[in-house]
């Protein structure tokens, strides 16, 4: 792996970028959160982020992250892949569009061909993945009140998340593709009534499943298609808009 600096015209995106290669493929990655996590999911650079990536020639993001349950049939150390986003978010800068009239598609959040190659992943590998949940996105940097995590999953809701937004609308404001790989950290504190979400009890979670989470992302690098062989709804997503800058 080779660490590359890049400067974006919106600012340093929270870390260098690892590029090194896996599968036969080239691959950059970057911690959302920078290293040793000093950005809150609320201050992280997401503009720059996602900017930084395009301008390095990757066209397919797989974002992993750590959510809260919001279905008592979702524990810890479940592995889902969302089709569907709510954003509760507030005062996150989430489009790259601050002119002209350019209103991106964002029906379906998420690249149809990544997550049907994740999902083969995972089965390939022996861990069938839940295929299909919404994921609300919170503010943060603090968890759900029980009433608000009620209210979630009464409207239908199953995952909460401080991630995934405005990381994903703004991946496809660039015609990337973009999956997000869900794994269950914790129930949130509507669901478990004896308790509530803790810091300690999310990464202590996380680190337990982080090799299960490497692999199915090492898995699902080879098989995704190539740039040129992209047949997804994504790469079109810019089609008849008139941008306010060039893509880099």
């Amino acid at each position: 792996m080779t660490d590359v600096a890049v400067t974006t015209p919106y600012g340093d995106p929270s870390d260098v970028i690892a590029v090194g290669e896996v599968g036969g493929r080239t691959v950059a990655f970057l911690p959302r959160h920078g290293r040793g996590h000093r950005h809150p999911a609320h201050t992280v650079n997401y503009r720059a982020n996602l900017w930084a990536l395009r301008s390095l020639g990757v066209r397919q993001v797989i974002a992993p992250a750590a959510v809260g349950s919001l279905r008592p049939e979702l524990a810890a150390g479940t592995v889902v892949l969302p089709d569907q986003l709510v954003d509760r978010t507030s005062g996150r800068p989430q489009t790259y569009y601050d002119s002209g009239a350019a209103h991106v598609s964002f029906a379906d959040p998420y690249c149809p061909a990544g997550r049907s190659a994740v999902l083969k992943a995972g089965a390939d590998g022996g861990r069938p993945l839940v295929d299909g949940a919404t994921m609300v996105v919170v503010q943060g940097p603090r968890f759900s009140t029980r009433a608000e995590s009620r209210w979630f999953a009464a409207q239908g809701w199953s995952l909460v998340n401080m991630t995934g937004h405005p990381e994903a609308v703004l991946a496809r404001e660039l015609a990337l593709c973009y999956t997000t790989i869900a794994l269950v950290t914790d129930y949130d504190a509507g669901v478990d009534a004896a308790s509530a979400v803790s810091q300690a009890e999310v990464f202590a979670v996380f680190e337990r499943n982080i090799e299960l989470v490497r692999d199915l992302v090492c898995r699902v690098i080879p098989t995704l298609p190539s740039t040129s062989a992209r047949s997804c709804p994504c790469p079109a997503a810019l089609d008849g808009l008139t941008l306010p800058f060039d893509l880099p």
